[in-house]
């Protein structure tokens, strides 16, 4: 038989001012331990376990709140007290982490080339029919910290104002952005229009103090006169 798990401590045995709410308050969430973290998170337990009770039992049973990154939905779910509303809270949660995680260790997308911009929209651009425009917010290392599409147009073009441009980098903290678009057709050569656009955000950057590192023509090679796939205005010297 199973050890039945007991708690060192509960809720309802705490002096008011040792609760993690009051506790967090007063000193911070650094004085905080992870089971009272957790329990702030959790908010409320189950009529068996209070909310101290369960978020020891959920950190036993991870084998630490690292270990919360490895889990499922259906992990959350199975403990007493956690129904589907909660459960997703946590897995938001644990995704915001994750992707916290991996732009402080570097391996979000390194985006200082125009090719690798290609990389990363094409899956996206594939087959569309129309004109989007997308914004590629970065950090001062040129690493990905956002990716948005801000407008789409139709089949021959796409309006492109600076303010929707650059709301995503200001809302991100972006010090840099490129931006993208597709041509239908595959022919990524830019036209008159799209020099214009590149010239007008480029200025509107500089204003605001958000660098405009490239703008890349998202296309086909084999409706590329040049065989890229591609065309670059900052490879092109049109920047």
């Amino acid at each position: 038989m199973p050890t039945e798990f007991k708690p060192a401590f509960t809720l309802q045995g705490l002096a008011p001012s040792q609760r993690p709410q009051e506790r967090l308050e007063k000193f911070g969430a650094t004085a905080l331990s992870d089971t009272e973290l957790l329990a702030l998170l959790l908010r409320s337990g189950s009529p068996e376990m209070d909310v101290l009770a369960l978020s020891a039992k959920i950190i036993r049973e991870a084998g630490s709140m690292a270990g919360l990154l490895k889990w499922k939905r259906d992990d959350f779910s199975r403990q007493p007290g956690i129904g589907r509303v909660k459960a997703l809270q946590f897995i938001t949660v644990i995704e915001i982490a994750r992707r916290i995680l991996r732009a402080e260790s570097g391996d979000a997308p390194l985006l200082d080339d125009a090719e690798k911009v290609r990389q990363l929209l094409h899956p996206i651009a594939a087959g569309l029919e129309v004109e989007k425009f997308w914004v590629i917010c970065l950090n001062r290392k040129n690493r990905l910290m956002k990716l948005e599409a801000v407008t789409k147009g139709t089949a021959t073009s796409s309006l492109v104002h600076p303010r929707e441009t650059f709301r995503p980098a200001i809302a991100n903290g972006a010090s840099a952005i490129i931006v993208a678009h597709n041509h239908p057709s595959g022919d990524p050569s830019p036209s008159s229009a799209d020099l214009t656009v590149t010239r007008r955000l480029r200025d509107s950057g500089e204003v605001l103090g958000i660098e405009l590192l490239d703008h890349v023509i998202i296309g086909s090679p084999a409706n590329d006169p040049n065989g890229l796939g591609y065309y670059s205005f900052n490879e092109a010297g049109a920047l």
